[in-house]
């Protein structure tokens, strides 16, 4: 660390990775970005990364790496990894030959991610944020930013490193993107919390062709949102996780703060992409047959979205 502030590595700049650098970077952090889309990363090179919308900053960025073994070799103190999902297992099987002593930040939302990241590096070595902010690509290294609703919430997921967990809450915190430090059983409501607002819209919005906003102000997509929050809240409680008796109608006040834009997910099987539906609705059918709940509508949303996506995977 230099200066009493830890060296950033970010792989993965999508609207999360975009947001998190130019935040660290303004926070004083070195910031050492990386993308495999070398187009990308030329635009940001020569541009800079802008956010717009609900956050408007404009940063330029010395070390830009377009593979994982540069930015490895910046000797970075604490990598964030804000890849995809689906991704992480490949990208923590290419970290884990090259550094033993990294700090991990885990910035993916879903159920389960974290143990992704146990089965490849120590639980001392890794942290857990959980995203109370979105956006959407506006251009390759611009991002509009369509909502904040803060706090955002990190925590060591054994409780190991709280003191670094702080020390990240408090660099973001201090630049506008309020984080609070938590501990390793707290962020875990808060990672159910998050999941169960993205299977509550996402692949409805991703299916429907509708933004989050238009499927709120619906009074028949809304009942859909409802039930489906409904039966996730069923699986929580049987998982050990209660959030109260007005939950129902906090998420749906959440969700009409959350802007008019389609979520990551919906964009993703909109663009006939790979998606992260197994982290979010997966989730919860799979632990619902853990508890012999029936979850219908997240079961319906999860294989109609994988349906679509393998048929669009075969064109």
């Amino acid at each position: 660390m230099e200066n009493g502030k830890p060296k950033i590595g970010i792989i993965g700049l999508g609207p999360v990775g975009l947001i998190l650098a130019v935040h660290f970077k303004e926070a004083g952090c070195e910031v050492a970005i990386c993308d495999y889309d070398k187009d990308k990363m030329n635009l940001i090179r020569n541009h800079g990364i802008e956010l717009i919308g609900a956050i408007k900053k404009l940063l330029f960025f010395q070390y830009n790496y377009s593979s994982v073994t540069e930015l490895l070799d910046h000797d970075v103190d604490i990598l964030i990894s804000a890849v995809k999902s689906y991704r992480v297992d490949k990208l923590l099987s290419q970290v884990e030959k090259y550094k033993h002593n990294l700090h991990l930040l885990c910035a993916q939302n879903g159920i389960d991610i974290s143990q992704t990241y146990t089965s490849h590096f120590s639980e001392s070595q890794i942290l857990r944020l959980v995203i109370n902010f979105a956006g959407v690509l506006h251009a390759p290294n611009t991002v509009n930013v369509t909502f904040f609703n803060p706090p955002n919430y990190i925590a060591s997921i054994n409780d190991t490193q709280s003191a670094m967990s702080e020390k990240i809450a408090s660099l973001l915190t201090s630049v506008g993107l309020t984080t609070e430090s938590i501990d390793s059983f707290s962020i875990t409501s808060h990672v159910w919390k998050k999941t169960i607002l993205i299977a509550s819209i996402s692949a409805l919005c991703g299916i429907s062709n509708l933004t989050v906003k238009e499927a709120i102000a619906n009074s028949d997509t809304m009942e859909i949102v409802e039930q489906i929050i409904m039966e996730c809240n069923d699986v929580a409680k049987a998982e050990g996780i209660k959030f109260g008796d007005n939950f129902v109608k906090l998420m749906i006040r959440e969700l009409k703060q959350s802007g008019d834009h389609f979520p990551s997910l919906a964009v993703d099987l909109l663009n006939n992409r790979e998606t992260e539906i197994d982290y979010s609705n997966g989730k919860i059918v799979e632990y619902g047959r853990k508890h012999y709940i029936q979850t219908p509508l997240n079961l319906i949303f999860t294989n109609l979205v994988k349906a679509m996506t393998k048929k669009n995977n075969n064109h």
